[in-house]
């Protein structure tokens, strides 16, 4: 299986990450390919959006008749379970659970993260009060999510031809609306910033930024107001903890750094043992943070010994017990021949 599907994720991954110009005319001829396999007639116009909150807003404002019927469940909808019921009956439930795990179970989880986020930021953007919200909601389910359905294309990859409309306007745009008479399509992001783990992460401008100004601010994942990330430089201890929002106070914490946190809020350790030395952070409306401090026995190049923090659940109650839980051990049988 090497040399077959899972040998082309690293390519779907690309896709599902671009942050390039679209290639209008790929894209474009992508859509029509789309609805002919699908049976339909082209559509009447092709129109361009710089992002899914545009493309959104041209589906809520479009005039009655203008688009005509969705017609996702054509193009995308019923040409995927066609797909995926074939393959499954030529392979069986077991090679097509492998192939998966290969091929789209590895783009998986970020690149559907990184789609519900653009989503909830396309209702924030456009449902000025909640009544707005389920209109909103109705157009965003027409869309069919261009390179963010790398996944499901990463598998189906050499298997069918059913969706090889769908996979050219995924490899060279972002979201598209497909309706009987007009096809809405949207640019890819300009900027895409995450963290190891795949999330949306920057702290000094947005994390997910579209051509036409759209744009999503995070901090490892969490979701953060443009604004907050302008007062991080200048956080105090004292700002940190008047903070109201226990989220937003997490995120200011990490920013900040706990070591630095504690050294300068007069903060007092409250175990110590052989392992290390327990700190708490009492927070309000919020559980505490609670680290342990490790001092590396190996020493650095230059002769030094590296300090690590580790944080650990609430309930640790010894330095030796949050080391333990970090190896996933309990404290009596945490027994290292030397701490590293």
């Amino acid at each position: 299986m090497a040399d077959g599907p899972a040998a082309g994720v690293e390519g779907w991954r690309a896709v599902a990450a671009a942050t390039v110009a679209a290639d209008r005319a790929a894209a474009e001829a992508g859509v029509r390919l789309a609805y002919r396999l699908a049976g339909l007639a082209e559509p009447e116009r092709l129109v361009w959006a710089g992002s899914p909150r545009e493309a959104t807003a041209r589906v809520l404002a479009a005039s009655p008749g203008e688009l005509g019927p969705s017609v996702r469940d054509a193009v995308r909808t019923r040409p995927w379970a066609a797909e995926r019921a074939a393959l499954h009956a030529e392979l069986g439930r077991a090679a097509w659970s492998e192939r998966w795990t290969l091929t789209g179970g590895r783009l998986w989880d970020t690149t559907r993260a990184l789609a519900e986020r653009i989503r909830t930021g396309v209702v924030e953007a456009l449902a000025e009060k909640p009544a707005d919200e389920p209109a909103v909601r109705l157009a965003l389910l027409d869309a069919v999510l261009g390179q963010q359905d790398a996944p499901w294309l990463a598998a189906f990859e050499g298997a069918g031809e059913r969706l090889a409309g769908v996979a050219a306007v995924a490899r060279s745009a972002g979201w598209w609306w497909p309706y009987e008479k007009v096809a809405i399509i949207a640019e890819r992001p300009a900027e895409l910033h995450r963290d190891e783990a795949g999330r949306l992460d920057r702290g000094d401008g947005p994390a997910l930024a579209f051509p036409d100004g759209f744009a999503l601010y995070a901090w490892r994942g969490m979701p953060v107001p443009a604004t907050f990330l302008d007062g991080l430089a200048g956080l105090t201890p004292e700002r940190i903890r008047t903070e109201e929002n226990a989220e937003l106070r997490r995120v200011m914490l990490e920013f900040y750094g706990y070591d630095r946190y504690l050294a300068e809020s007069g903060a007092r350790p409250v175990h110590r043992d052989e392992a290390g030395i327990l700190w708490r952070i009492e927070l309000v409306d919020d559980e505490p943070v609670v680290m342990v401090e490790v001092v590396n026995s190996t020493p650095e190049p230059d002769g030094t010994h590296r300090t690590y923090w580790l944080r650990v659940p609430p309930r640790t109650r010894t330095a030796r017990e949050g080391v333990a839980w970090t190896f996933g051990l309990g404290e009596e049988v945490y027994a290292p021949i030397r701490e590293t």
